[in-house]
């Protein structure tokens, strides 16, 4: 059942937004009583709470899971992270809506355990452009903190317009971006 809550309240919280999405929408959505919400979650916010740490970690279990592969060299590293962010958004679209969005809705508490893991999952990147330029992948003159920031925006944002039903896949925007980041527009 907090599945079933969880799922639902993503569903609501993408359409309606977080603050005007109420328990009482939440439970008559699946036919429950406030009593069954309450059994699983104290409030709306621990529950918006479970879905920001529910896709943070998965996010960064599954970049760790990139970066720890030695055999591959650090342009694939980045294909793979844009291809996993991007195609993130076939099956958790609403998830990270939610998780962008409405953030601004958790307190200094709750947002002090989120943005340290937000922050673990942008140094990462960071850190992957680093041993490039270091293994001489990428320009030595790289600033790789701004480069790291043009990389999450450009995917980050990604949710916003990306369609994964639509004619380019996935796998082909995380191609077009890496190609972009890699080589530039310049002809």
């Amino acid at each position: 059942m907090k599945e079933k809550i969880t799922e639902k309240s993503i569903q609501l919280f993408d359409q309606k937004g977080f603050s005007e999405t109420s328990i009482q929408d939440i439970v008559d959505s699946i036919g429950v009583t406030k009593g069954t919400f309450y059994y699983y979650f104290s409030s709306k916010e621990e529950l918006l709470m479970d879905i920001h740490l529910r896709y943070i970690d998965e996010m960064l279990s599954n970049q760790e899971e990139i970066l720890k592969d030695e055999s591959k060299p650090c342009k694939d590293k980045l294909f793979e992270i844009f291809h996993m962010l991007i195609s993130n958004i076939k099956t958790e679209g609403a998830s990270a809506k939610v998780f962008f969005r409405e953030m601004r809705n958790l307190s200094e508490e709750r947002l002090s355990e989120i943005l340290p893991k937000r922050e673990q999952f942008r140094l990462n990147v960071e850190k992957l452009l680093e041993t490039g330029k270091q293994n001489g992948e990428f320009r030595p003159d790289l600033k790789t903190s701004i480069v790291t920031f043009g990389i999450l925006g450009i995917a980050n944002w990604s949710y916003q317009w990306f369609n994964p039903d639509g004619s380019i896949s996935d796998r082909e925007v995380a191609e077009i971006f890496t190609e972009m980041i890699l080589k530039g527009i310049e002809r």
